[in-house]
């Protein structure tokens, strides 16, 4: 790269970085100045006719200074020396967020995009394409209760998915009780799978007393409850309970998180209103992302790179994250094409490796 060519680029950072962070066309001098250049500001003004030229900038009205066209904003993102670096604080919320990070996938995801929304003030998105392998073994089953009358049955597979499903008891059930039915549930189901043996043909039918349930439930009883009908009944609730998570697809999930942001970055009314209308749409959203990711982007500036003219204002900042090494969804946050990129880059990343790793720490 020749020394002019070095001075170009500089320009061009200088202005796309005091575009995003003020939103106003930006003067040569100003440039000169941010970029720390040892050369007059007519050369600046040269070098920004320049960029225009090349279709890097546009100059919004005869005496204003230049803004970053969509060309100008892939040209930063491409050339930046790192994806930026997240604040000691927000280093320090992660770390905390993550260590005490724990349940379902989709639980998860949806705090996970909540903290991403706080941290970059965008509107936060993530989609699960992970499907429970309930071939993996149960390592943990258990009732706890919600209440007098209801409890939430969790069970950790062998690949670290967490399962949960609200019961109800239909009766006031005990501590005593529900200790009993945990210790006949961990006894008997640790280390079967969900879907094999005892979900095939047994788990089927549901209600308690058909052949299949009831078969299942008898040996999961085996004649050693203590406490009678309350353990009976909350055990054949347990068993329709599995067999409704083997047989129930889990299609794509979406989530998008800090909606109210999209305000903020936004002059155009109309432009919030088709924004927000987007976000509401979980299909046309998944199909948006897809598009995206198929691509192979990381970034889409746009609607010449994401596609949606709908969103033509709008800039997607996406990273995957993974269950057991295989790619189960993506995180990522919508913002205006003034979006601070190093910040995005770097919360969105940090956000898809934190879930990555919790995840992969709940399956070990």
């Amino acid at each position: 790269m020749t020394e002019v060519e070095e001075r170009r680029l500089a320009v061009l950072n200088a202005i796309v970085a005091e575009y995003i962070a003020t939103a106003q066309p930006v003067g040569s001098v100003h440039v000169a100045r941010l970029a720390n250049l040892s050369v007059s500001s007519a050369t600046v003004r040269t070098d920004m006719a320049v960029l225009e030229r090349e279709g890097y900038l546009v100059q919004p009205h005869t005496s204003a200074g230049r803004v970053p066209t969509e060309k100008g904003y892939r040209f930063y993102v491409d050339h930046l020396a790192c994806p930026g670096r997240l604040s000691m604080s927000h280093r320090i919320i992660l770390k905390n967020f993550f260590s005490h990070l724990h349940g379902e996938v989709d639980s998860l995801l949806e705090r996970s995009i909540s903290l991403l929304a706080r941290l970059t003030d965008y509107a936060s998105v993530a989609v699960s394409y992970y499907t429970p392998d309930y071939s993996a073994p149960i390592r943990s089953i258990q009732v706890v209760g919600l209440a007098s009358h209801s409890g939430l049955l969790v069970i950790v597979l062998g690949d670290g998915t967490v399962e949960t499903q609200e019961i109800d008891f239909g009766q006031v059930v005990s501590d005593t009780v529900l200790s009993e039915v945990n210790a006949i549930l961990q006894r008997n189901l640790v280390g079967q799978l969900i879907n094999g043996e005892l979900s095939a043909t047994d788990w089927l039918g549901g209600s308690y007393g058909t052949r299949g349930s009831r078969q299942v439930h008898d040996r999961l009883l085996d004649g050693r409850s203590v406490h009678g009908r309350p353990v009976d009944d909350i055990v054949s609730t347990v068993v329709a309970a599995l067999g409704r998570m083997a047989t129930a697809a889990k299609p794509e999930h979406v989530f998008v998180g800090g909606s109210s942001h999209v305000a903020a970055g936004f002059d155009a009314i109309d432009t919030v209103r088709s924004i927000l209308s987007i976000l509401e749409q979980q299909l046309v959203l998944v199909d948006f992302i897809e598009q995206v990711l198929d691509k192979g982007l990381s970034v889409a500036i746009g609607a010449n790179e994401h596609g949606n003219a709908l969103l033509s204002e709008c800039a997607l900042v996406i990273a995957p994250f993974k269950i057991g090494g295989q790619d189960a969804g993506s995180v990522g946050v919508l913002g205006p094409l003034r979006m601070d990129y190093p910040l995005a880059l770097a919360a969105v990343n940090a956000v898809g490796t934190g879930l990555s790793e919790r995840l992969a720490a709940d399956a070990g």
